[in-house]
């Protein structure tokens, strides 16, 4: 398969809950958020790009799955009737007729099962960085036969020149296996090719801007060990991952925080952008070397931390990762 249309519909998708996402930062002041069970917030702009991308896939792949990250429950208690209605309004920006209970219904489209061929979305990955204006993304990938085959990335609030941050921002990636990774201004169909640079070329890493997302001490260990000795870049979401296709950096490392040993990654924040890196000319594996098991459930249970690398430094940080534990080893 070419996964043509797939490609096309997934670059729709993620480009109307952009604008979604875009106008809820410009017209609310405080984009104010819910807390879910496990203390993460959830916005207005959450449910409303999920509505929106669960309802443009499930009109063009009526027999798709859709492994999303959120749910309606929430949206449909009494005390949150004003929040529905929120995201009801910024919903018929795009779909002028749509119900309360057509938000719900397409935002609960994406609990679906993960199956021989399923789609996983993270409507927000970010959230916390959507709430400080700072990066998030709207992440999709269509995984068949156990792997991603194609993968869309809105990053609006990303600079097209990292190193220049007043210049424009808003940009999109998109991969197909087997087809390479490409890169445009977020609305443009003028897509260009991108590459993963080579370490010497820019010696820098990527990690999350919360501590509790990692082992930021660790991590940083591991870069030297690599021979990375600058100060890591910061940010939130899979934007990390396009800035290291892009070649913006040579290494991305989530490596499990002390606070949370046993935590294991969910599907729908490495999908697309481990893609995206691999069609780029990079590599991406855990912290073990295994290749991530993206096709298993909504959590990577067989898979622990994530690296991601423009490809000639990966074999280093593994070898500097395993020396690591085996130093640890030997202290306790």
């Amino acid at each position: 398969m070419d996964y043509a249309r797939e490609k096309q519909v997934a670059i729709e998708a993620v480009t109307l809950a952009a604008r979604l996402c875009a106008a809820v930062q410009a017209e609310m002041a405080q984009p104010g958020a819910l807390e879910k069970g496990d203390r993460s917030p959830v916005t207005v702009a959450d449910f409303g790009s999920q509505a929106l991308v669960c309802r443009h896939l499930t009109a063009a792949f009526p027999a798709d799955p859709i492994v999303a990250e959120e749910d309606s429950a929430q949206l449909q208690r009494p005390e949150n009737a004003d929040r529905l209605g929120q995201v009801l309004y910024y919903v018929q920006q795009t779909h002028a007729f749509a119900s309360p209970d057509d938000v719900c219904r397409w935002i609960d489209a994406g609990n679906g099962p993960v199956a021989s061929r399923f789609w996983t979305l993270d409507p927000i990955d970010g959230t916390k960085g959507f709430l400080r204006r700072e990066q998030y993304a709207i992440a999709l990938a269509l995984i068949e036969r156990r792997q991603v085959q194609v993968a869309a990335l809105a990053c609006p609030n990303l600079p097209l020149d990292l190193d220049e941050p007043a210049s424009a921002a808003g940009v999109i990636f998109v991969a197909v296996r087997g087809q390479g990774a490409a890169m445009a201004r977020l609305g443009s169909s003028d897509f260009a090719p991108i590459r993963a640079a080579s370490a010497g070329d820019r010696l820098r890493f990527v990690e999350s801007v919360e501590s509790g997302h990692g082992d930021q001490p660790l991590q940083k260990a591991i870069a030297a060990a690599a021979g990375i000795t600058a100060p890591s870049l910061r940010m939130d979401s899979q934007a990390k991952y396009g800035v290291l296709a892009r070649g913006d950096a040579a290494l991305y490392l989530r490596l499990p925080s002390p606070k949370q040993p046993d935590y294991r990654e969910k599907i729908w924040d490495h999908a697309a952008g481990s893609l995206i890196i691999e069609e780029a000319g990079g590599r991406v594996s855990d912290m073990h070397g295994r290749p991530l098991d993206l096709a298993s459930g909504p959590q990577m249970a067989n898979n622990r931390g994530v690296i991601a690398s423009s490809g000639d430094i990966h074999t280093a940080v593994l070898a500097a990762i395993r020396t690591q534990e085996t130093s640890t080893d030997k202290n306790e």
